[in-house]
């Protein structure tokens, strides 16, 4: 983690803000359908985008780097 650049963490944190903009915008998705098949799908894609936040946030937290 230390051979990383500032620029490269300002990528990492622009990863993460997209990820958490992915998964709010699947949960808006999911509450207005109506197809309950359909409706799973968006709640399950969410839910990888959010434990992908948790995953990048939890590894960098650990090498106090980001946040």
């Amino acid at each position: 983690m230390a051979g990383l650049t500032m620029k490269e963490l300002a990528f990492i944190e622009d990863e993460i803000r997209a990820e958490e903009i992915t998964a709010k915008t699947m949960n808006w998705c999911a509450s207005q359908c109506k197809d309950l098949e359909l409706k799973t799908v968006l709640e399950e894609i969410a839910e990888q985008h959010q434990l992908r936040i948790a995953e990048l946030s939890q590894y960098f937290n650990r090498a106090g780097k980001l946040q």
